[in-house]
C-alpha cells in the first residue's frame, strides 16, 4: 500500500516538540516534557501535563488503520475497563473523544500512563494469573463479533501480502519460487485446519512485552493488533514452546483460563 508522502514524512519526523504541540492543540496543558517510548509500529511518547501527572501519547502509523477500526479498539478497551479488567484505556480529549488528528492527518490518543515491567518469561502463578486474565478477556471479546477490525486470516494476513511482495518483484528471483510456495503452504493449512473454529474479539498481539507485572498484578497493554480470530492466538505467544516446561505452564494457564470461560483444546493444533 503506497502512503501520502505528507503524511509518511511528518510520522517519520515527529519529534517532541510536534508531539507537546499536538497534545496541546487537543486542548491539553502541557509541560516541556516529552520522550520516545518502545514501538515498533507506531510513534508513542511519554508527556508530562501541566499538573506533572504523566500520559503516554500514541501516534498511529499512517494507512494502517482507519478512524473507525481505531476506534473500535478504544471501544473495546472501554468495554474491558468497565468490567475491571486491568488495561489501560484510550483517555478522552476535553471535547470527549478519544482519538484526534494532527494537521498533517496523523490519528492520536491519549492513555493514562501504568507503572510496571514486563516480565522476563513466566511461572506458575504468572501463567495462572495471565490464564484467568486472558479468559476473562474473552469473555467479554465473545460478547461482539462484528466489530470493525481485521480477522485472522490467510487472506488478511498472508496472501495480501505474498501478492504485495510478489508484484514487485522485492523477493530474490533464486529464492522466489520456494518462498512463495512454503508460504502459501502454510496458508492453505492454516485454512483446513482453522475451517469451523469459533471466533471472538482479542487482544491479538499477546506477548509478554504486552503484559505489565506490578507487585504480581498483571496489566494488558497495547491493543494496536486487536482482532477477530481463534481464542488461541492470545495464548501462543506467551507460551509458544514446545518443551515439557511449557507444556506445563501451557496447562496451568488454560486451567485458570476455564474458570471463566471453556477452551476447545483442538484449538492447540493451530500454533
Amino acid at each position: 500500500m503506497t502512503r501520502p508522502a505528507a503524511e509518511s514524512d511528518l510520522f517519520l519526523s515527529l519529534t517532541p516538540e510536534r508531539v507537546l504541540d499536538a497534545v496541546e492543540a487537543a486542548g491539553v496543558a502541557v509541560r516541556p516534557l516529552c520522550y520516545p517510548l518502545n514501538s515498533f509500529e507506531n510513534r508513542v511518547y511519554e508527556v508530562e501535563l501541566a499538573d506533572r501527572s504523566r500520559v503516554v501519547a500514541k501516534f498511529y502509523r499512517p494507512q494502517r488503520w482507519t478512524a473507525a477500526q481505531i476506534l473500535e479498539e478504544h471501544r473495546f478497551l472501554a468495554e474491558l475497563d468497565a468490567e475491571e479488567i486491568p488495561v489501560c484505556p484510550a483517555r478522552p480529549f476535553p471535547d470527549g473523544s478519544t482519538l484526534a488528528t494532527t494537521e498533517g492527518g496523523i490519528f492520536y490518543t491519549l492513555f493514562d500512563r501504568k507503572g510496571g515491567r514486563a516480565p522476563a518469561e513466566l511461572d506458575a502463578r504468572g501463567a495462572s494469573r495471565l490464564g484467568m486474565l486472558v479468559g476473562r478477556l474473552h469473555v467479554v471479546g465473545a460478547r461482539r463479533r462484528d466489530a470493525d477490525r481485521l480477522h485472522l486470516t490467510s487472506d488478511a494476513y498472508v496472501r495480501s501480502d505474498l501478492d504485495w511482495l510478489e508484484g514487485r518483484e522485492i523477493v530474490p528471483r533464486r529464492l522466489a519460487g520456494r518462498y512463495f510456495s512454503a508460504a502459501r503452504a502454510i496458508a492453505d493449512a492454516y485454512d483446513r485446519m482453522s475451517a469451523g473454529v469459533a471466533v471472538l474479539r482479542l487482544h491479538g498481539d499477546l506477548h509478554l512485552g504486552n503484559v505489565l507485572d506490578r507487585d504480581g498484578e498483571l496489566r494488558l497493554l497495547d491493543f494496536d493488533d486487536c482482532m477477530i480470530g481463534p481464542a488461541v492466538q492470545d495464548l501462543w505467544l506467551a507460551l509458544g514452546g514446545r518443551d515439557a516446561g511449557t507444556a506445563e505452564l501451557r496447562e496451568i494457564f488454560l486451567d485458570a483460563y476455564e474458570q471463566f470461560r471453556s477452551f476447545d483444546r483442538a484449538e492447540l493444533r493451530l500454533v
